[in-house]
């Protein structure tokens, strides 16, 4: 078993940061299982263990269901962080049975499949008014112009947030997530806190407007959904929406940008992408996972586990590395190359198991409608400067990407 800090794997480091995928190789390559000293997680580079670990249910996203942190030999939170962590943790992504049990059924409920496929239209019409204004500019920053409103605007359109309201939504987002990154600093928790505090405090009058009167929207579904007398709380109707905005649109958003700066290093694929829109399907597939937007997936360790002949404790913290699992060797044939017609792809961008992401669906539907608008508008679309990368490493993402049509 091979100590991470002393391979190539820094998620500090620009370098790593910009290119991740050499050292995930080398992770592979040392073994199946690494302990990283600096986070204090057990590193879990290879597709096969990552895919078998999401659905281990001596694993969770929490352990409070089982134990106190005292018992666990964790430290609680601190107390100032309670607004991010009361949000945080009554979503069902990070809950366990039976609560993600209860709280998923009744989402499902409003989320459907028929609601999903309505939204089609919406996105596809909104995808081309903003690809039009993107041409009619000669070009700009598909991230703000693009990428980031269109996801934004869909969830919000389905969660019937008022469109006078949408602008702090992103940021509140952005706040958020910060969360999420490795080892957060005190200003990103700060922000967190105040940006939980904040949506908490505007999805209650949201709630409190639907109850009165209900409209047709997923807010409206949330309160409305019951299963034999079971309800979703109003802390549990607030952190699903918090969730569905957050996991929602960050895939989709990095999704767009990191798809499309992938396209433009790839000539050759983009021009076949170009000639062949059927394409549009596989490609998606292909880009999520060639450049993965969610890099890493915690679990907590319930139960003590073995992993190729190392024993994990309970209450160890196992990191599985989604970007490393996607470009895995023994599952994908030539994992460095991008390849557009790749038909056998299961890549797990999206996650497994019981956590497996509710809005994949829609996620793909903007991530064709999008697609298929830039290149039916902007057949000549290119990358105008070389974009600088977000200094996270969870999630995956661009500052922006300028772009120009002629």
């Amino acid at each position: 078993m091979a100590a991470p800090s002393a391979l190539a794997f820094d998620p500090w480091d620009p370098a790593f940061l910009a290119d991740p995928y050499p050292a995930y190789a080398e992770l592979r390559a040392r073994g199946r299982v690494h302990y990283f000293e600096p986070t204090d997680q057990w590193l879990v580079p290879h597709h096969a263990d990552v895919s078998a670990l999401l659905r281990e249910r001596r694993l969770g996203r929490t352990y409070q269901h089982r134990f106190t942190h005292e018992d666990f030999g964790r430290t609680a939170p601190p107390p100032e962080h309670e607004p991010f962590h009361v949000l945080n943790d009554h979503g069902m992504l990070d809950l366990e049975p039976p609560d993600h049990t209860r709280i998923r059924r009744l989402v499902s409920k409003a989320f459907t499949p028929r609601t999903v496929e309505q939204l089609k239209p919406y996105v596809r019409r909104l995808a081309g008014e903003l690809v039009a204004g993107l041409v009619e500019a000669g070009g700009g920053d598909l991230l703000t112009d693009v990428a980031e409103p269109l996801p934004v605007a869909v969830i919000a359109e389905m969660l019937g947030i008022p469109e006078s309201d949408r602008g702090q939504l992103r940021p509140w987002s952005a706040d958020i997530c910060g969360m999420y990154e490795l080892s957060p600093s005190p200003e990103t928790a700060e922000k967190a806190v105040r940006a939980s505090v904040e949506f908490s405090d505007y999805l209650l009058e949201l709630i409190a407007a639907r109850r009165k009167e209900p409209g047709e929207d997923l807010i409206s579904g949330l309160i409305a959904a019951h299963d034999e007398g079971d309800r979703l709380t109003e802390q549990e109707m607030i952190s699903t929406a918090v969730l569905l905005l957050n996991a929602g649109h960050e895939a989709t958003v990095n999704a767009t940008v990191n798809g499309w700066w992938a396209l433009f290093r790839n000539p050759g694929q983009l021009s076949a992408l170009r000639a062949d829109h059927s394409l549009i399907p596989s490609a998606i597939e292909e880009l999520m996972r060639y450049d993965t937007p969610l890099q890493l997936f915690e679990r907590w360790v319930l139960d003590e586990i073995e992993i190729d002949g190392t024993t994990i404790p309970r209450g160890a913290e196992i990191a599985m590395l989604f970007g490393s699992a996607n470009h895995d060797p023994e599952v994908f044939e030539a994992p460095a190359a991008l390849d557009l017609t790749r038909k056998d792809n299961p890549h797990i961008s999206f996650s497994a198991g019981i956590h497996y992401c509710i809005g994949a669906p829609l996620a793909r539907i903007e991530l064709a409608a999008s697609m298929s608008a830039l290149l039916d508008q902007a057949p000549t679309l290119r990358a105008a400067t070389a974009p600088d990368r977000k200094p996270n490493f969870v999630i995956r993402g661009l500052e922006g990407l300028s772009v120009e049509v002629r």
